[in-house]
């Protein structure tokens, strides 16, 4: 009865969790995190192990004796590789920063028209999109290697950068987020004078900025990660991905060189996804608009 008073005088009960539920909450959350935090902390200590640690029984997580040896044996083999380490690099982050970019170029762009304006098509358009994201691409592997042979594309950078373009979760991604902007906005942007291009560089994309981290995040380890498969076959256009994984399969001598590699692979996307993911959460909190 208290509280229907109270709610009739238009106060609001505020519930409080005690000090044991959050600590509970607190310590389960806690532990989650640091089984999740395991694999990573084992990458890390076994990069820094010697081979008679990597192969001790029963095998220790922490590492006792650290020490480079890992590092320096792959800097040797990648000094004795008749492709200059340089170009392995070189290649990767021009596949990966310009897929990424283009992607969220091109699925903005797109999405832009299809989330506030209605022409003929339209639906259909957003239907195909939808429809696209129920493909696994090994269904799409093998279309997609024809097109590209038909393009004269095989064994050029453009065949792993131009099908990245089109990821379709990307365009839905983008269309479902700019649709809660609200028309009012754009509305007046077109009446001070602002041009489409105008709107959608310094209006759209800046709402729309936790879209484009979450494709950033989805879209740069995917990149980083390829190695070429079989679009690409010039060892001068090889990515680091496949010159590190051949050098590590060079049997159990080299047992410690893949352990270095795997840090090596593994540094780039997970600070990149540290950094991204609090921009995420901070614009999340920050950028509700409503009409």
């Amino acid at each position: 009865m208290a509280v229907k008073a109270l709610r009739r005088f238009g106060v609001k009960r505020r519930l409080n969790r005690s000090f044991s539920v959050s600590f509970m909450l607190f310590a389960l959350l806690a532990v989650f995190g640091a089984f999740m935090a395991l694999p990573l902390v084992y990458a890390v200590n076994n990069a820094f192990k010697p081979l008679d640690e990597i192969f001790i029984f029963p095998p220790r997580f922490f590492v006792r004796n650290p020490t480079l040896d890992n590092f320096f044996d792959l800097v040797a083999l990648m000094g004795d590789s008749w492709v200059p380490f340089s170009r392995y690099v070189v290649n990767t982050l021009l596949i990966t920063l310009i897929g990424t970019a283009g992607h969220i170029i091109l699925a903005s762009a797109a999405a832009y028209p299809l989330a506030k304006y209605r022409f003929y098509g339209s639906k259909i358009l957003f239907q195909i999109v939808v429809l696209a994201l129920m493909f696994s691409p090994h269904v799409t592997a093998i279309p997609n290697y024809m097109v590209m042979s038909w393009l004269g594309w095989i064994n050029t950078h453009a065949s792993i950068i131009v099908p990245s373009l089109a990821f379709p979760l990307g365009l839905f991604l983008m269309k479902q987020f700019m649709e809660q902007l609200p028309d009012s906005m754009l509305e007046a942007a077109k009446i001070d004078g602002a041009s489409e291009y105008r709107i959608y560089w310094t209006i759209v994309m800046p709402n729309v900025k936790p879209a484009w981290l979450t494709l950033l995040i989805l879209q740069f380890p995917a990149l980083w990660g390829t190695d070429g498969g079989n679009f690409i076959y010039s060892e001068n256009l090889k990515t680091l991905h496949y010159a590190l994984g051949q050098i590590s399969e060079g049997g159990i001598a080299r047992a410690g060189v893949a352990a270095a590699v795997a840090l090596i692979l593994m540094i780039v996307p997970i600070t990149l996804f540290v950094i991204s993911q609090s921009s995420v959460m901070q614009t999340m909190a920050t950028s509700g608009l409503k009409d």
